[in-house]
């Protein structure tokens, strides 16, 4: 067998759509997990500085924050594990759907093991839906702040008075309702948006954002691939053997 001819079968029987997928996957779960972790941790600093004085106050807010930290590892570790074990099987799947017509047959093991990763897929896609959900809470928390710093830097806008203009971390329920200040209005609270802190963490919130998409996308990706390469080896096998 000559080296076109090799490269050739390799490339017959690569797996594109899971390839694209695990690539976009790793991505995606790099970007959320990293840019997540450290925009918490922005958040952390913001409320501690500005919106509260008395650790009480967001004592609760801090375990939440460190609670999903850890949760953060977990996801990264899992998703880089199961994207590889994803491509494995796209391999696998891909390799025995293009040669379903030849002398190849597939296991009952192998056909179990697909419509396990299929199931799994199912269900983590469902699952980051709502993470998708929830990491757009964030983005939207500080997009309505930094409108509001819009709004106290540009008066002629508004109708408002610039001291009743405020961002309040209670309303939120980010901080209780008898934390104290709790929120920050008018000049003080356009001094805050100019920090380097806040725009950092907003727009790490939104690199966040963007990577639960690219998540997402992957996963439907991967669901699509593998249900379509179990469908063939179920109704078009010739044949299975243990």
């Amino acid at each position: 067998m000559g080296l076109l001819e090799c490269c050739a079968r390799c490339l017959v029987g690569a797996p594109f759509a899971s390839l694209v997928a695990t690539g976009l996957c790793f991505f995606g779960v790099a970007l959320f997990c990293g840019c997540g972790h450290e925009a918490l941790t922005g958040t952390e600093k913001l409320i501690e500085t500005y919106f509260s004085k008395n650790y009480q106050d967001y004592e609760y807010l801090i375990n939440v924050i460190h609670a999903f930290q850890y949760v953060i590892y977990g996801t990264a570790s899992f998703f880089f594990l199961y994207g590889a074990l994803l491509l494995a099987e796209g391999f696998y799947t891909t390799g025995a759907v293009r040669q379903i017509f030849g002398d190849y047959k597939t296991t009952i093991c192998g056909k179990g093991l697909s419509a396990t990763f299929v199931g799994i897929t199912y269900a983590l896609t469902v699952v980051w839906l709502l993470v998708f959900a929830c990491s757009a809470v964030p983005v939207y928390i500080y997009f309505n702040t930094w409108t509001t710093c819009q709004s106290i830097a540009f008066p002629s806008k508004t109708s408002a008075s610039i001291g009743t203009l405020c961002a309040d971390a209670r309303m939120y329920g980010v901080l209780p309702w008898n934390a104290f200040p709790g929120k920050v209005c008018g000049s003080n609270l356009l001094s805050i948006c100019k920090t380097a802190e806040f725009q950092m963490t907003f727009h790490l919130f939104i690199a966040a954002f963007v990577g639960a998409a690219a998540t997402l996308v992957s996963l439907l990706t991967f669901m699509i691939a593998a249900t379509y390469n179990f469908a063939v080896l179920k109704l078009m096998g010739r044949g299975t053997k243990f």
